[in-house]
């Protein structure tokens, strides 16, 4: 549902969502045919989808569920961002409040039946009731009536999305699901180095999926940092203290965040491998201008970083 229309009852409720992705083929509705998945032929033509067709198991997919049981309608949840298989959504805005996904549904108000919800039931009871039939994956942290004309797609202005790779000797057993881990020794102040040419207007064909479908590749980049932190030394909350650490000592955990008006389809992930590149100085900063300049994939040496590294943190509207 993109924006609301003020000749139609009821309102269009907007939620922020944080998610752990790694049960999740992502963020979109999925219904492939039972031939592509077999061994779930049991689920074909359940939960609202057409004959030979498979549900899979999808954040939009399973929070549409909860929402339609809690409010007794057949709403239409739709996001501002889709996610991949693996990826995280949930972070905090600069000022400390919630971000993540963002999800809206138009619901009626109440007819009598039960059926919809009504404004004056409350936004937070809303929001209690639909966590109370998710899954411990997602989570909404948020939940509001959305303006007049709310646009959840082109009505953003700004997203955040955070890249966490781990460097040493040992893999991490604990952050296993939410960091990709490299044993290469990455210099973080190269890969600061090679923010430079890529903050900007720019076109990002560069860093973008050879078929990402889209129009135009035309971006801008806000803001690109990179942190960087020693967590060898840092004992997982739950493993007495007098024993050894989950990680080697070596070990450091570095952050790459990224701000921006949009973002093509693997482009963060690409991104990140062109930073990495950098830190280990397979890539000068000027290699990165070029890339930026040439404005081809074929042309990127990078690697495309696993889905498991990546977070989208928040989108801001006006």
């Amino acid at each position: 549902m993109r924006p609301n229309n003020p000749g139609v009852q009821g309102h269009l409720y907007k939620l922020t969502v944080a998610y752990d992705g790694t049960d999740f083929h992502g963020w979109q509705k999925q219904q492939p045919p039972v031939s592509e998945h077999p061994e779930l032929a049991h689920l074909a033509g359940t939960q609202g989808v057409a004959e030979g067709r498979i549900p899979m198991r999808t954040v939009q997919h399973v929070l549409e569920q909860t929402v339609r049981e809690v409010v007794r309608e057949r709403v239409a949840v739709h996001g501002a961002s889709r996610t991949d298989s693996g990826v995280h959504a949930g972070g905090f805005f600069p000022d400390g409040t919630p971000g993540g996904q963002v999800a809206v549904f138009h619901s009626m108000p109440n007819t009598g039946r039960g059926v919809g919800w009504p404004a004056d039931r409350g936004t937070e009871t809303l929001r209690r009731a639909i966590n109370s039939g998710l899954p411990r994956e997602i989570l909404v942290t948020k939940c509001e009536i959305a303006p007049q004309g709310f646009d959840a797609i082109a009505g953003a202005k700004e997203k955040q999305y955070a890249y966490t790779m781990v460097t040493g000797p040992d893999r991490p057993l604990w952050d296993r699901n939410y960091a990709f881990h490299t044993w290469y020794e990455i210099a973080p102040d190269k890969m600061r180095a090679a923010c430079e040419p890529i903050i900007g207007t720019h076109d990002f064909a560069g860093f973008a999926q050879v078929n990402h479908g889209r129009k135009t590749t035309v971006r801008t980049i806000m803001g690109l940092s990179v942190e960087d932190e020693p967590i060898g030394e840092i004992a997982h909350p739950d493993i007495h203290p007098d024993t050894r650490p989950d990680t080697h000592p070596d070990t450091r955990r570095i952050t790459i965040r990224v701000r921006g008006d949009g973002f093509l389809y693997n482009m963060v992930r690409i991104l990140a491998g062109t930073l990495m590149e950098a830190g280990r100085g397979r890539m000068s900063v000027d290699d990165v201008a070029r890339v930026v300049q040439e404005a081809d994939r074929r042309t990127n040496p990078a690697p495309t970083l696993p889905p498991q590294g990546l977070r989208l943190e928040w989108i801001r509207y006006d």
